[in-house]
């Protein structure tokens, strides 16, 4: 029997990746293609950047199976009904035609677009933590925060797909700037440059987040509240979000999630503080159950999945 494949884009700051992913959730080892982004690049090489594993991935498609469509899963913000994007990190790009881009290298299928942290919600949805949760977000905690939803057993884009985008509300507390022109956004508090960032500024002597892992696991103090403070605004935010939107789970992962495992006791304490609203507290926060595959296997949920897409 052929095999069904989605084609999947995913888009962010720092390179963009292409493979073929099949109706199970596996990636084609051999289709994966992965090229440079970056603040620095012009509008011209990032797209140039995408038609290239976009192109390397589509002649990947074995002799004799089926391309559904092609799902792109991208930083924001976005606009849904136009496909273009706008992502915070790649200033080159503002209102950018991605969709049109990729479609026109592969006219033969449709192609849907969502942001990344949607994807990645339906990615563990799909195989992941969040498997039987008809209430769920998922979160990316890296290079920046992003999130998704599931609500009542469906994705929640909103009206221009932005919805869910936990990584822009202000948490309490915090005065720390924001690219997006707020004060105390959860990215600019808890991800994992500003973890570090705020470290530094504390009298912290190493430059990455690998270096406050290991400083962190020796004992380090300043390493250790760092820790505590991303793991907080983290707590907080997910406890508006469930006060908000009644959650049953949140699957968190991405690079910085796992600077140690003790970054989701800090998380589950601050969520535990809301002790009157039971229905709060119950929420269950646990690690993604994704590989390295969870981007492009949620950007090929938006076909493979495409009747919990809204």
């Amino acid at each position: 029997m052929p095999t069904s494949y989605a084609l999947a884009v995913d888009l962010g700051g720092t390179k963009v990746e292409a493979a073929l992913v099949d109706e199970q959730g596996v990636v084609l080892a051999a289709s994966r293609h992965r090229a440079p982004t970056g603040p620095v690049k012009t509008a011209e090489e990032l797209a140039d950047s995408v038609r290239t594993v976009v192109t390397r991935a589509r002649a990947s498609l074995p002799a004799g199976d089926a391309l559904l469509g092609v799902g792109i899963g991208t930083a924001g913000p976005i606009t849904v009904d136009t496909g273009t994007v706008s992502p915070l990190n790649l200033p080159a790009w503002r209102d950018y035609p991605l969709r049109d881009c990729v479609a026109a290298l592969v006219p033969e299928a449709p192609v849907r677009l969502r942001l990344d942290g949607l994807c990645i919600t339906l990615a563990e949805h799909w195989l992941g933590a969040g498997r039987g949760a008809d209430s769920l977000m998922g979160m990316v905690v890296s290079t920046g925060i992003g999130g998704g939803l599931i609500l009542g057993g469906s994705t929640v884009s909103g009206p221009t797909g932005n919805a869910g985008h936990i990584g822009h509300i202000e948490v309490g507390g915090f005065d720390d700037a924001c690219a997006c022109g707020g004060t105390g956004c959860l990215e600019a508090v808890a991800s994992g440059p500003r973890t570090v960032a705020w470290a530094r500024a504390e009298g912290w002597s190493g430059l990455t987040g690998e270096d406050l892992s290991a400083a962190y696991a020796a004992g380090d103090p300043i390493a250790i509240s760092a820790v505590k403070r991303c793991g907080q605004a983290i707590g907080q935010a997910i406890a508006s979000a469930t006060n908000l939107v009644d959650l049953d789970v949140v699957a968190i992962g991405g690079g910085f999630s796992h600077v140690t495992p003790d970054l989701f006791d800090y998380v589950r304490a601050a969520v535990a503080e809301r002790t009157v609203f039971s229905f709060a507290t119950r929420v269950r926060v646990v690690a993604s159950a994704l590989s390295g595959d969870g981007p492009l296997v949620g950007a090929a949920a938006l076909i493979h999945r495409a009747d919990l897409v809204a």
